[in-house]
């Protein structure tokens, strides 16, 4: 920071704390399972549901569900171990059976080829893949898979070679199924990891999904229906079952979503409730994992593609499509949509292909699909119009050419333009799109996105996450207003983006959210006042502060056996200063993923804070062997340097930054003030000019450029530089005297 007009010195080093959702489940000792086996409403299995619900059960039987896991034997295991042999990828992987047991000769974590029992498949269509027990209660899912379209081996990963110690080997961390798999194909999962020992006691009540994954326990439904009160024509809603045949649009969707949708889980402490964030935190289609305009682009399933639907806006749900037991689409071809669609939009004079072809079906172009896991096609659930123009403007990818890969997106634009007119209806995505460059116009496309009342829920919850590094008064006025949204995940988001604003400016309208009616919203507000003084915050506040705090806590010790949850919990040690324990969950995510460097990053934040410049040294001596290109490692090392009064390495670590194109404006700040400090006060405004081109609405940068121009007697300059630092309106009474200074 800069601390006066005459000592401009290097801030300290930075702690990088990543804020938001983990793709894991996992247990906290502190929380209780109120549909564990025992309890008043227990888990009956399947068997109990066939007597009243045969064709049901039957149409259960033909699923995938019923096939998510099965033990290995004669009849769920293919053809393929019959001692075949597969190689790819630098690896020759052999399928047999022996004893009466499957065995999958393969590279092991050491390098070297062992023999590893299949107790599992996992899956059925279009894939099947395998379990392998490891010790400490460990099951490992392996990276040969069967192709059962084509009946042969396959890997996922094509073309990738892994080594036996990376995280994505299939003995490590990111393939272990008590993590990753485990709950969306048991029903009644309980992961049971304890931290200390890294080992796991998962439980289930039934293996693979079956009914009560969806209806929920059925002691008491069954105990209902064998009653006199029932027989007696007594009726009481839903019969004790959390999901019934008539539920709404909500409930049934909000009953699916978990397994079909791209989401860490909160607790183990499962909440009863129509508001999904009492559970789960879903991923928004920000860039993190989708394309810029909102379609899919990583494994996302669909859920969170179906909120952006005119589909989903208009109470279309699940069942309406697809048959919620044999998961078969309740029609063919385009009469699916055709239930609620006219007649005209199976035309020829609609589709402008022949009629009965691929690509005259209605999926063709509104649910073009992407080929995941190797072999396995999904169709992105937005239901969007194919807009090619966006294609011309943006590089987004469209479904006109997902089929003409060999013509431009300008040659669909201008068939679009010639079938259907010269103007396109609107779509959230032409703000979107814009938005997420997080630049100067980032705010003006997020405020059209929040002032629309037809821009969907999830869209306006991604609009507020572009606005996260976007410190602007007018950033933090749309966040504010975003905290009272009736929709939790725009609260959420709104909450996540607040982070790097002065707390002075957000505490006041903050402190009703941690009594808000949805955990994922308490825990965000919990999380983002953690790291004030416990006087800041009023006394009226306490208890729902603490309340809130422990449920944080809970969410992020649910975590810790992945790698990425063991990194979330250093950061919550960290922001509360207790370097220890921090430690111990940084080491542990590097124990399980040895190439995440945002743990090393962090780790060497505590090693710095408790005195240890020397290791805090190395561990950032390390990641630079792991990733040599990584502008932020460069970028601690120079701060790190600056405080070991190493000013000529600290100058080395920068340049090395620029040199790679960092997009970090604190890079060029802290290299502008170097450059001061040496008298190059040119060569100083030169990279101050940069550092404000990434992040215009910094008032800190511009305070910087402003007094470098005075520095330079470039007194005019000075005097613009000071107009743009007073319009910031940042109420600093360091910048105000600069600013009376210069006669503004």
């Amino acid at each position: 920071m800069i601390g006066g007009r005459k000592n401009i010195t290097l801030i300290s080093i930075l702690v990088f704390v990543i804020a938001g959702s983990f793709l894991v489940q996992q247990c906290t000792p502190k929380d209780k399972n109120e549909n564990h086996p025992g309890s008043e409403n227990a888990f009956t299995g399947d068997n109990a549901c066939q007597s009243c619900h045969k064709t049901e059960y039957n149409h259960w039987l033909s699923s995938d569900h019923f096939k998510a896991i099965q033990p290995a034997n004669d009849s769920t295991m293919p053809a393929g171990f019959n001692n075949q042999t597969f190689t790819a990828d630098g690896i020759t992987s052999r399928f047999f059976k022996k004893d009466g047991k499957y065995f999958i000769n393969t590279q092991g974590e050491d390098g070297a080829n062992h023999d590893y029992q299949v107790k599992y498949t996992f899956g059925y269509y279009p894939l099947q893949q395998y379990l392998v027990e490891f010790p400490n209660g460990k099951m490992q899912v392996t990276r040969q898979s069967w192709d059962s379209k084509n009946k042969k081996w396959f890997h996922q990963y094509a073309g990738q070679k892994i080594p036996s110690h990376d995280w994505l080997h299939w003995t490590g961390n990111a393939q272990n199924w008590n993590t990753m798999c485990a709950r969306c194909h048991s029903t009644n999962l309980q992961k049971n990891y304890d931290f200390a020992s890294d080992s796991y006691h998962t439980m289930h009540s039934v293996l693979t999904v079956s009914c009560e994954s969806c209806h929920g326990p059925g002691k008491k439904h069954i105990e209902y229906i064998n009653s006199s009160e029932y027989k007696d024509g007594e009726k009481t809603t839903d019969s004790f079952l959390l999901l019934t045949r008539n539920a709404d649009q909500i409930t049934q969707i909000n009953t699916c979503a978990p397994c079909h949708m791209r989401a860490g889980e909160i607790s183990n402490n499962f909440i009863h409730s129509n508001e999904l964030m009492d559970n789960y935190i879903p991923e928004i289609p920000s860039t993190d994992f989708y394309y810029a305009d909102g379609q899919m682009r990583d494994e996302d399933y669909t859920y969170v593609s179906f909120l952006q639907s005119k589909m989903y806006r208009q109470g279309v749900k699940c069942s309406n499509c697809h048959n919620a037991h044999s998961e078969k689409n309740v029609f063919t071809g385009n009469q699916l949509c055709l239930q609620c669609h006219a007649k005209k939009y199976d035309d020829f004079s609609h589709t402008f292909h022949a009629v009965n072809t691929e690509a005259s079906l209605c999926k063709s172009c509104h649910m073009p699909g992407t080929v995941y896991m190797g072999n396995d096609l999904r169709h992105d659930h937005a239901l969007r119009v194919p807009r090619p123009d966006l294609s011309v403007l943006y590089g987004t990818p469209n479904a006109c050419n997902k089929c003409h890969s060999n013509k431009p997106a300008s040659w669909a634009a201008e068939a679009v333009k010639k079938w259907y007119g010269p103007k396109r209806a609107y779509h959230f995505s032409e703000d979107l799109i814009p938005a997420s460059k997080e630049n100067a116009a980032t705010e003006g496309h997020v405020l059209r996105l929040m002032s629309d009342t037809a821009t969907p829920a999830i869209i306006k919850a991604t609009a507020l996450y572009y606005l996260k590094n976007i410190t602007t008064q007018s950033s933090l006025e749309i966040l504010l207003k975003g905290l009272q949204d009736n929709d939790a995940q725009v609260r959420y988001r709104a909450l996540r983006s607040l982070s790097n604003f002065s707390a002075d400016a957000w505490l006041n309208a903050v402190l009703p959210l941690l009594s808000d009616k949805v955990r994922a919203v308490r825990i965000a507000t919990a999380d983002l006042m953690i790291t004030l003084p416990a006087a800041q915050i009023p006394s009226a506040y306490q208890n729902s502060f603490a309340a809130a705090k422990n449920e944080l806590q809970n969410y992020v010790l649910y975590q810790t056996d992945f790698a990425s949850g063991s990194l979330l919990a250093g950061d919550y040690y960290l922001k509360q200063n207790d370097y220890v324990t921090a430690e111990q969950y940084y080491v542990r995510a590097l124990k399980k993923d040895s190439a995440m460097n945002e743990a090393r990053l962090n780790l060497s934040v505590v090693y710095n804070l408790s005195g240890k410049n020397n290791e805090a040294l190395k561990v950032l001596q390390q990641a630079l062997k792991t990733d040599p290109r990584n502008d932020r490692i460069y970028y601690n090392l120079a701060l790190l340097y600056n405080e070991m009064n190493d000013k000529a390495s600290a100058e080395e670590s920068l340049k090395k930054a620029i040199a790679i194109h960092t997009q970090n404006p604190r890079v060029y700040y802290n290299y502008g003030l170097l450059l001061q400090q040496k008298g190059k006060i040119n060569e100083a405004i030169v990279q101050m000019q940069k550092a404000i081109q990434l992040s215009p609405g910094d008032a800190e940068l511009n305070y910087a450029l402003c007094w470098l121009y005075v520095q330079g007697n470039q007194l005019e300059k000075a005097r613009k530089a000071g107009l743009k630092l007073k319009q910031l309106n940042t109420n600093n009474p360091e910048y105000e005297k600069l600013i009376q200074q210069l006669g503004l």
